[in-house]
């Protein structure tokens, strides 16, 4: 239960952070490109931090965890106290730090509750970041309809972090060293970690386009009304959650499934989703693609965490999966620029691809100098 508020509170900031984002530029009474400049900060701050907390997170996770989690509730604060654009970024840059820290603590964390007690966790751990996102983008609306200043909400916001960070105290888990030697420490585990990271990067560079441009596709080129647009980002977060409760309550299904399941509904449901010519069917599109897609990353995460006892392989499968985020939205942009965003999105089926050709060589017998 404190891993799944940990990642809820998580999910609280990101899911109000959108919300926010105009009480902010107003604010600052900067520009929508002075914003998106600042913005570029929070990739800068996580990629290293991600590295680092690997590295120094052996051993000692749950302390890892606890003081990122603590570090995120204070960069919180801090964007309340900002006064121009420049000094956004510089708060940014911090919250990228602290969130990416949090990101590779949570699943190391996860990776060692998963090892010591035999259960699985990443899914229902991970389910519950989408939860929050969903839940929390409305109710910070509600909030500033009533007229609650950004201040305000971000000491609700901060508030809510370090609640779930103080409930970390009840993981029964102690801080020790780690064994000298395991199976992640060759060449072939770093090849290992970049093939999983690989992977879990293309589903989130599909994961990444929905959030962003799922209702930029209803409204401009389905002409869906705003607010049936608006549920497109909603129906895949929902049905993201589902997938991986769904994968839960399955402990025989294995990966190899799981790759073939998320190539076919997810590339599938992309494309679905990019081209269909009525906003309903785009939606349900959108929805089949969190269904199949959900359940990949926390899958990779925890085929990685077998065995992983220094958190070497989950810590470089978070990192460079990470990538996904940062490469979509250049990615899409681009793509639209050439052939428009329907064929764009519809494009991005592509990279579902990998989860396809691992199911294929999955089911190859193994040979001498293959594993």
């Amino acid at each position: 239960m404190p891993l799944i508020l940990v990642c809820a509170a998580w999910g609280v900031f990101w899911g109000s952070w959108s919300a926010l984002l105009p009480l902010v530029k107003a604010d600052l009474g900067t520009t929508t490109a002075g914003l998106g400049l600042a913005l570029t900060a929070v990739p800068l701050g996580a990629i290293p931090a991600m590295a680092l907390t690997g590295r120094l997170a052996r051993g000692r996770e749950r302390t890892a965890l606890a003081i990122s989690t603590v570090g995120f509730a204070l960069g919180i604060l801090a964007i309340g106290t900002v006064e121009t654009p420049f000094g956004l970024g510089v708060v940014l840059v911090v919250i990228g730090v602290t969130s990416g820290a949090l990101d590779v603590a949570l699943n190391l964390t996860i990776g060692r509750a998963e090892r010591e007690s035999g259960r699985r966790l990443f899914q229902p751990v991970h389910a519950a970041f989408p939860v929050a996102v969903i839940a929390a983008a409305p109710a910070t609306g509600f909030a500033r309809e009533l007229g609650l200043g950004l201040q305000q909400t971000l000491v609700v916001i901060a508030a809510i972090v370090l609640l779930s960070a103080l409930t970390l105290a009840r993981l029964p888990m102690r801080d020790g060293p780690v064994p000298a030697v395991e199976r992640t420490g060759d060449g072939r585990a770093w090849q290992a970690a970049l093939l999983l990271g690989g992977i879990a990067g293309c589903a989130l560079i599909i994961e990444n386009s929905v959030e962003q441009w799922s209702v930029v596709l209803l409204e401009d080129h389905r002409h869906a009304p705003v607010l049936l647009s608006s549920t497109a980002p909603a129906a895949y977060m929902l049905c993201l959650t589902a997938g991986r409760l769904a994968v839960q309550a399955m402990p025989r299904l294995g990966l190899r499934p799981l790759y073939l399941l998320s190539f076919v509904g997810g590339g599938g449901g992309i494309v679905l989703a990019a081209l269909a010519p009525v906003p309903w069917l785009s939606i349900a599109g959108f929805a089949l693609t969190g269904l199949a897609l959900g359940p990949v990353v926390p899958a990779l995460l925890s085929k990685a965490a077998e065995g992983d006892h220094r958190g070497t392989m989950v810590s470089a499968v978070s990192t460079v999966s990470y990538a996904g985020f940062v490469v979509s939205p250049l990615l899409v942009a681009g793509l639209t620029t050439a052939v428009g965003l329907p064929y764009a999105m519809a494009l991005l089926g592509l990279f579902a691809l990998p989860l396809g050709i691992r199911w294929f060589r999955e089911g190859m017998p193994v040979s001498k100098g293959r594993t």
